[in-house]
């Protein structure tokens, strides 16, 4: 059954609704486990998608995604606010003030949010911005008034999320070198997996990591950017397997700067929609060791949004 909005709003045509009943994963996370990558969207009656959205979805609520966390065997979760709700983030809040201390939240604001409201957002538990590079997603906002947003939110300890596709990393390189926090790259920054894994437009994304201590990256989104699809053949790899040797490298190369999560409700897809089961059995084939997936899934997460629990 095809899964409504509420409220006066009508989903985008055409607009995937998330998989209901998913798997249960083969491969058990381990205790205290983080899916940091998530959403909710409304319920459009109770929070408003936002007037200047690219897109409207079915409606993901928060009890909706603490089920999805406890049947996939994760402990926590890291709510991103999602582009349909603009600057509005109080879907978010909501979430991570329902949790019982188990979501921090990751937020947009404007230049002119006040220090009260950036107060607000701290105490129910937000730990970053999240800025959209991505044009068909978002208008674009001034870089200038991006940073002055990251030099206020630093000054909480809070991080800075980016979010691009690889073919747009050369010119804003020198934006994101000057942000003056911890940067978190969603995605991997969206490479072209059809391309190979040691040629130029990965290289420079593996560059950017090496030389930027301060970088850190979700190997999250398969789904997103596979081009084999989900479909697991006789190999070892499974699904979305020309997806393994990226995300492999990421978490290798830099195992105390990488996070995955589900991306649930998985918004904006257009030919599938996961299952995400078979998500969370990705994840051996990217961090095969159990100290890989220790850090990736616990250490990682839990040092970036809850480091008062590690004493960090």
């Amino acid at each position: 059954m095809s899964k409504s909005t509420s409220g006066p709003f009508e989903k985008t045509k055409g607009w995937l609704d998330w998989y209901e009943g998913p798997s249960k994963p083969r491969f058990a996370p381990p205790p205290g486990a983080v899916d940091a990558h998530c959403h909710v969207f409304g319920p459009g009656e109770k929070f408003p998608y936002a007037p200047e959205r690219k897109y409207t979805p079915c409606d993901a609520s928060k009890a909706q995604l603490f089920a999805l966390r406890d049947h996939l065997g994760f402990s926590r979760n890291v709510i991103v606010q999602a582009t349909c709700h603009g600057a509005d983030n109080e879907a978010m809040v909501d979430a991570c003030l329902s949790s019982q201390g188990k979501a921090r939240g990751v937020a947009t604001v404007r230049r002119s949010v006040s220090d009260e409201e950036l107060k607000r957002l701290d105490a129910a538990g937000v730990r970053g911005v999240r800025f959209n590079f991505v044009k068909r997603l978002v208008d674009f906002t001034p870089k200038d008034e991006l940073l002055e947003i990251a030099g206020r939110v630093a000054e909480l300890g809070w991080h800075v999320v980016i979010y691009f596709e690889a073919v747009d990393l050369p010119e804003l390189w020198d934006f994101f070198t000057a942000l003056p926090t911890t940067v978190v790259v969603d995605h991997m920054g969206r490479p072209d997996v059809s391309k190979a894994i040691d040629g130029p437009e990965f290289e420079l994304f593996l560059k950017f990591m090496r030389e930027h201590q301060n970088v850190w990256s979700k190997v999250s989104c398969p789904e997103r950017l596979s081009v084999s699809g989900p479909r697991a053949l006789n190999g070892e790899q499974g699904a979305y397997r020309d997806v393994v040797p990226f995300a492999r490298r990421v978490v290798e190369e830099f195992p105390d700067r990488v996070l995955w999560g589900t991306d649930w409700p998985h918004p904006n897809l257009k030919d599938h929609m996961p299952d995400d089961g078979l998500l969370v059995d990705f994840i051996p084939h990217i961090a095969p060791t159990a100290a890989l997936q220790r850090k990736l899934l616990v250490d990682n997460p839990m040092r970036l949004y809850w480091p008062e629990e590690i004493g960090g």
